[in-house]
């Protein structure tokens, strides 16, 4: 999902919450994410670290991949919101 999409969805969030269908999101709320979001990291860098098995080491990568993406929405969105 690129910054577009994600602004997008944002824009549909702040218009749920001007209907009062949503809560607003807090900054404490994707802080906590945050952290769990550079725990796994720290777990997946060691675990390909301590792996030889090269398609565990592929599969692995793009989980941390994946997990590096969501942390920077995690900090876009943090912008956003604050």
């Amino acid at each position: 999902m690129g910054v577009k999409q994600l602004a997008e969805k944002v824009a549909e969030y702040n218009d749920r919450l001007e209907q009062g269908k949503v809560e607003k999101i807090k900054p404490d709320h994707v802080k906590k994410v945050q952290k769990k979001l550079e725990k796994k990291m720290a777990e997946l860098e060691a675990e390909i670290a301590a792996t030889g098995n090269e398609d565990k080491k592929g599969r692995l990568n793009r989980k941390l991949a994946i997990a590096r993406e969501h942390a920077e929405r995690a900090e876009w969105l943090l912008d956003k919101i604050t």
